[in-house]
């Protein structure tokens, strides 16, 4: 039978298709063995209208799914005849804030995996690594107030009765598997990574569907005195080349007051868990995690591992991290003592004044290379490379054991007993710390009253230089978990002799290795920056309108009330003749030297337990830590992990180690959030230098994905 023209009972049907751009509604005979490719070819020729539509693709609402693959048929892509299509660019506007609070507009990808979309924005903004970048969603307070599973039923129950019938879009991080998920047993298998630095490019000048079009970027400025937006900066392509790539290596000093507003300050460790909870899931598209057109993402660094950081080439990146580091210690974040929070508010005093300065590496805000042979430089980069793993004591000679003794001070704390710290002769060799009771007996390398294994363990500055106290707690793994053990030393060259040699023994490496006299000069140059000058500040402090709170993190702002602009410039003596990047990259190891940088928190409950426990997650371990404290309880290593897997329809992650297993659920965030920072670790340990290397994509995504 033949009914308008077309042929009934042939198995075809009717396909709704909404065209977004021409806000019209298309309806298609279509039979299921039609490709996806047809149908958009299909639709085009019916619309009759002369337009480029090669960034369009089918998004299915109710699915909340693209049809990215155009060779799929209607059946093996689950469409039939209650189905509503929409035609719609995939190219949209999203408002990106960056890690300096500044929001850009830019033109993203909402089809492609999150991580692919991280990678063409960073392109576009000139940031190489963009593997150690991911998008969040802002968060609100009222996140922090609950689990994610509790925030999670909250907003299912809100949306049983979804517009349109339409199945709502997941929460942010909720793992929807595109095949069945296996888990990733063996994907510890040390395949070779193909994954090196991104070589920064400029954004081309009319690339349609890469380039952010229209770059608006938000200044102090842009804010009338009341306070409301009115922008008068926009960067096109063209000019992302020259100023608004030197605009977004320097910040301005105040974020807008939209920006301001929306911060978040972290109470507790379980406060700071559950911030967690806002990152995207690197696997699935923005689409799919319920970002529409014009929303807003951040984008920050998520892995902090921070990777070919160089002066000359990264200008916009070192700024990013800083801002990134800043706002974190201002929100409090992460801990920090009074004199080190007066060193990073002399260190961003001091990044303030240099901003619109000549800077030795600059000229008009472009970076330039020093007059030095390329070739001489880059063969002394390699060459101190390699040294990193040669023998270099003082006496050079290859055969004699490096090792470090003197006289220190040792407490191994135990319940219920109050004990003073006692004096003990300490000899360092072989990651090894032995205590001798006499000197002879150190020499003579007799019996030990104490052997203590640094291999593995948590070393954790204990000092207050106010007080001259110069400290060095240890943390040793231990059949009952981590032993607490404190050192302390007489002076500050003695403290960074023995804290040098811990740190490096802490990660296999022993006095042989060349970075150990580096690593004690970087030590004592970190306590010469908290010193207080004794020649008083270099400038008046009547000559510079400086606020404390835009300094100094909320809790100091009330203990050291009325002298803070004061001791601020007086921390400031010390690092008044840093140019800009310098003081910028001294804020960045400052803050990588704080006992708390790079853990990211969440709130597990372990298999058989009814408490709710805290787990780290740093570069190279996982630590079990006391939830209302922070106590490193257990730690186990990255280098001793076989595989981690997921069930994923009870949500348990469980991690196999040489010393056994760990199975636990994740209550802060969907536990696919910490499956991926494990498996994104894994994955940044493996990076090289080598030339020929490019970002592998498929491994990443094979590490973090959740199936093998």
């Amino acid at each position: 039978m033949i009914s308008n023209g077309q042929l009934i009972g042939d198995g075809s049907w009717n396909l709704r298709v909404y065209v977004t751009d021409l806000q019209t509604e298309r309806v298609l005979r279509v039979k299921g063995d039609l490709h996806v490719g047809g149908v958009m070819l299909r639709l085009v020729e019916e619309l009759e209208i002369s337009m480029d539509w090669s960034d369009h693709a089918l998004w299915w609402p109710n699915r909340n799914v693209w049809l990215t693959r155009t060779r799929s048929t209607l059946d093996q892509c689950g469409v039939q005849a209650d189905a509503l299509l929409h035609f719609t660019p995939m190219h949209k506007a999203l408002r990106v804030q960056l890690p300096d609070l500044r929001y850009l507009d830019m033109r993203v990808d909402f089809s492609i995996k999150t991580f692919a979309a991280v990678v063409g924005v960073c392109k576009d903004l000139g940031v190489r690594h963009p593997e150690e970048l991911s998008f969040c969603k802002p968060l609100e307070s009222n996140y922090l107030k609950y689990n994610y599973k509790e925030n999670s039923e909250k907003k299912r129950k809100e949306n049983v009765a979804h517009k349109n019938g339409a199945v709502a879009p997941p929460d942010t991080n909720t793992f929807i598997p595109n095949q069945s998920p296996l888990g990733s047993t063996g994907s510890l298998d040390k395949t070779p990574l193909m994954c090196a630095p991104v070589t920064p490019q400029k954004p081309p000048s009319s690339t349609p569907l890469n380039s952010p079009g229209n770059v608006t970027i938000w200044n102090k400025s842009d804010y009338d005195a009341n306070g409301s937006y009115s922008p008068n900066s926009t960067a096109s392509t063209d000019q992302m080349n020259g100023s608004a790539y030197s605009t977004l290596a320097q910040s301005p000093p105040y974020p807008s007051p939209e920006a301001k507003n929306h911060l978040i300050r972290p109470k507790t460790l379980v406060e700071k868990a559950r911030m967690n909870v806002a990152w995207l899931d690197s696997s699935l598209s923005i689409m799919e995690q319920g970002i529409r057109e014009r929303d807003t993402l951040c984008l920050r660094f998520k892995f902090y591992s921070f990777y070919d950081l160089n002066s000359k080439i990264d200008a916009v990146r070192i700024n990013q991290i800083y801002e990134q580091a800043r706002w974190q210690l201002l929100n409090e974040e992460i801990d920090c003592t009074e004199e080190e929070m007066l060193m990073f508010a002399a260190l961003q005093l001091q990044v303030a004044l240099q901003t619109g300065q000549p800077q030795p590496n600059f000229d008009n805000g472009n970076l330039v290379f020093p007059n030095e042979d390329d070739i001489d430089a880059a063969l002394t980069d390699l060459q101190t490379t390699l040294e990193g793993s040669t023998i270099n004591s003082q006496t050079n000679d290859i055969t004699q054991v490096p090792e470090l003794y003197d006289e220190l001070r040792f407490l191994k704390p135990k319940r219920f007993t109050l004990k003073a710290f006692k004096k003990y002769w300490f000899t360092c060799r072989d990651l090894h710390l032995y205590l001798y009771k006499s000197r002879e007996e150190m020499i003579h390398h007799g019996n030990p009253a104490h052997s203590i294994n640094l291999k593995g363990c948590e070393v954790t500055p204990d000092v207050n230089i106010s007080q001259n106290k110069y400290g060095i707690k240890l943390e040793v793994p231990s059949s009952e978990g981590m032993s607490e053990m404190y050192i302390r030393c007489d002076n500050e060259k003695q403290y960074a002799k023995w804290m040098a040699a811990c740190r490096l023994a802490a990660k296999g490496r022993s006095l042989a290795d060349s970075s150990y006299n580096t690593e004690v000069q970087t030590i004592l140059d970190f306590i010469q920056m908290q010193r207080p000058s004794e020649t008083g500040p270099a400038i008046n402090p009547k000559s510079l309108d400086i606020q404390p709170e835009d300094y100094i993190a909320p809790r100091f702002t009330r203990k050291i009330k009325g002298r803070l602009v004061q001791r601020i410039l007086e921390a400031h003596t010390n690092v008044k003749e840093l140019p800009l990047i310098d003081a910028k990259l001294n804020y960045i190891k400052a803050w990588q030297s704080l006992p708390d940088y790079g853990i990211s928190l969440f709130v597990v409950r372990f298999m058989g337990q009814k408490k709710d426990e805290l787990i780290g997650v740093a570069h190279n371990r996982l630590m079990k830590m006391d939830i209302n404290n922070g106590d490193h309880l257990k730690t186990w290593r990255f280098n001793t992990m076989k595989a981690w897997n997921v069930n994923w329809e009870v949500k348990h992650m469980m991690v196999q180690f040489e010393e056994g297993n760990i199975i636990f659920s994740c209550l802060s965030a969907d536990c696919k959030v910490i499956h991926e920072f494990i498996g994104g670790y894994i994955f940044l340990s493996m990076r090289s230098k080598e030339a020929n290397q490019s970002l592998n994509e498929e491994l990443f995504h094979k590490l973090t994905g959740g199936w093998s």
